[in-house]
């Protein structure tokens, strides 16, 4: 436990000095005049009045809780040196519809990948890690973060139709790399995971690819998929959801590419073990020794003192007021 503003403390002595003062009659205390005051020599005190001169350090323990509140109690939790290996790494998904395709069964190509990487994600615990998605648009669904619950939450919350449909593998990569530009990370990686053709000209993969060369970010290209006939699920306004056998294209040579142009490596999946196998290869290929730093963060424990110190200073106000009045 710690204090925000500490030098508040320094006023629990004056309330201590204060309360005993009022104890013993404060000022301008009431006085009775009477002829034979022998004859109140023998009245026991009751409990009112014990209770009575007890009201002056009832009220001084609620102000002193509320000083103690004020002053800002809150339990620390220190930051700290860590060592390890590992990069910064974006991960850039592909979420157009395609990725709904079955031939990664039991899940579609998409519930496939999010499986992977989550496995992935978990055996990095000293990576920093951000989240790339992309369809038509490219947006970033998380940035590079050491808080690897909250990328993982945020990758749960994939599915497709997040985006309109559209395969733009080349926003995607330009949005990973925008990610890692201002790393300091001695190696910066993208891995990015798609299952089709690029159908969006709004930026070329290979100028993509340029730039993530020219910063130096290595990329990993991974074809999810095969190519050729795939079950794909149609829903059918009479018969409803339906599997029917769809075309599949995916563009190796474009995924080759921007892996030699970026110094990483291509890779194609047309299962779930061979996805794995694929990251598996992913994380042994990329270690380096780095150190970081994890921020301290504070958990507030202010209304564990207000909310007694209120109560006690009601509880004075009501008794004072009520069963304790003095008459004048």
């Amino acid at each position: 436990m710690e204090f925000a503003r500490p030098w508040l403390l320094v006023l629990i002595p004056l309330l201590v000095a204060v309360a005993w003062w009022r104890s013993l009659g404060g000022p301008a205390a009431g006085r009775l005049r009477h002829p034979h005051l022998a004859l109140l020599g023998s009245a026991a005190r009751g409990w009112r009045v014990r209770l009575v001169r007890a009201l002056p350090w009832i009220s001084c323990l609620g102000v002193l809780l509320l000083v103690v509140a004020a002053a800002g109690p809150r339990q620390a939790h220190r930051s700290e040196d860590v060592e390890g290996e590992g990069i910064d790494i974006v991960l850039a998904l592909d979420i157009s519809g395609s990725m709904q395709s079955l031939d990664f069964q039991p899940l579609d190509r998409l519930g496939t990948a999010k499986v992977v990487i989550r496995d992935f994600i978990a055996g990095r615990p000293h990576d920093q890690i951000g989240l790339v998605v992309f369809a038509a648009r490219a947006f970033t669904q998380c940035p590079l973060t050491l808080d690897h619950p909250i990328l993982t939450a945020f990758l749960d919350e994939i599915h497709v139709g997040l985006i309109d449909d559209g395969t733009a593998i080349g926003l995607g990569l330009a949005t990973a790399v925008s990610r890692l530009q201002k790393s300091t990370s001695p190696s910066r990686t993208i891995i990015l995971l798609t299952d089709g053709v690029n159908n969006v000209p709004t930026l070329e993969p290979e100028t993509a690819a340029r730039l993530a060369q020219s910063f130096g970010i290595r990329v990993y290209a991974v074809a999810v998929g095969r190519e050729g006939l795939v079950p794909f699920p149609v829903e059918d306004p009479i018969f409803g959801r339906q599997v029917r056998q769809v075309e599949s294209r995916i563009d190796i040579p474009l995924l080759r590419r921007i892996a030699d142009m970026t110094g990483g490596a291509m890779f194609q999946a047309t299962d779930p073990q061979a996805l794995q196998n694929i990251f598996k290869k992913i994380d042994e290929m990329e270690k380096v020794r780095y150190r970081t730093t994890v921020s301290t963060w504070y958990r507030e424990r202010m209304a564990w003192f207000a909310i007694p110190g209120f109560a006690l200073l009601l509880a004075e106000a009501l008794l004072a007021a009520a069963w304790l009045r003095r008459l004048p």
